[in-house]
Formats: C-alpha cells, sequence, structure tokens
C-alpha cells in the first residue's frame, strides 16, 4: 500500500529511494530544483550520466545513480513549458508523473520524493500543475495497490504547498476532464 504526501522542505532534504529532477529534454544542469539536484549529487558526474542518455522528450523520465544525493537513483522527468492549455500540456505534465512512478517499480523504488513539476520556469499554472500531480499519483496508487510506494512532494514554498495539500486534502484529481493519455517514451537506465 502506498501513500502519498506534501512536505515544506527542499527536494535533497527528504531520506528517500529516489528524488526526481524537473527536468529539460536534453538533460543538462539548470537552475531551481534541477540545480539543486546537480550540486548535491556532484555536477560532473550526474552530467556524465545525463550526457550517455542524452535526450528525454517531454511526457518521459530516465532514471540514473543518485551519487552524492542520499538516494540511490534520480528520476529526470521532462514536464511540458505550458503555452496556453491546448497543446498536450496536461497530457505530458500527466506522463512525466506515470513514467517516473512507473520507474519506480521498475527499479524496486519504495519512497520518492517530486518536486511540483513544470510549475517553475517551465510557467504551467499552479493549480492544474498540482490536479494533474495528485491525479497522476492517486492513479499510479489505485492501479498498484500491492506496491509499497511512499510519494512525497518536496515543496519549499508556502503558497505552492497550500494549494497543494488542499487539493489533496479535497482529493481533487478525479473525475477531472482530462483523462490519461501516456506518451511513447524509452525509458533509459543509466546505474
Amino acid at each position: 500500500m502506498g501513500s502519498i504526501k506534501i512536505l515544506q522542505k527542499g527536494i535533497t532534504e527528504i531520506p528517500s529511494d529516489a528524488i526526481v529532477n524537473a527536468a529539460n529534454s536534453g538533460l543538462w544542469a539548470g537552475g531551481g530544483v534541477c540545480g539543486a539536484i546537480f550540486r548535491q549529487a556532484g555536477y560532473d558526474e550526474l552530467t556524465a550520466a545525463c550526457n550517455s542518455i542524452g535526450h528525454c522528450d517531454e511526457g518521459c523520465a530516465v532514471i540514473t545513480p543518485g551519487f552524492g544525493c542520499s538516494c540511490k537513483y534520480i528520476i529526470h522527468a521532462v514536464g511540458p513549458r505550458y503555452l496556453d492549455g491546448n497543446h498536450g500540456e496536461a497530457e505530458a505534465l500527466y506522463s512525466a508523473y506515470k513514467n517516473s512512478l512507473e520507474l519506480c517499480i521498475k527499479n524496486k523504488i519504495h519512497s520518492v520524493v517530486f518536486p511540483l513539476i513544470s510549475a517553475g520556469i517551465f510557467g504551467y499554472p499552479l493549480y492544474d500543475a498540482w490536479t494533474q500531480a495528485i491525479r497522476a499519483c492517486k492513479d499510479f496508487t489505485t492501479s498498484n495497490p500491492a506496491y509499497d510506494l511512499n510519494i512525497i512532494f518536496a515543496i519549499p514554498e508556502t503558497e505552492k504547498l497550500n494549494v497543494g495539500q488542499k487539493l489533496l486534502n479535497e482529493n481533487l484529481g478525479r473525475g477531472k476532464a482530462c483523462a490519461p493519455i501516456y506518451l511513447n517514451c524509452w525509458i533509459g537506465i543509466k546505474v
């Protein structure tokens, strides 16, 4: 049986089997969550691992070792850049979470820490970003009741945390008008 919770902490501060990097399609080091993860893991080692994978499509996820992070793995999930909500953004965001969670099963990961993917510099509206995140995680736990996975969202910003906690408490994410669509992804494992 799995669980979903939200903590007001930085993503590298929570003990877990894996953390999720809000990655770009080139898997390059960036700012925000991505920059913090690269700094903690060790820039050179993580860059070399990401370069060996080379690319990750929007809505997909790949996995590398955790290197200097306290976790065993880093999952790199590429969320969409938000344009106007009419270019498949919701489906791509849902898919980024779904593919990350599938990597957890494949790699026997039982605790994973997510950021709120695409809600930073990719411009995804906060409420809608949380709706897709919660929906994907709830759908995963419902579809995989025998798999013990603790899903944690690391959200240091109070506003983001409050919106997420409210939506999680209200069980939003079920029955809203965005059917899950899974993008075809190559799931690279470089461990």
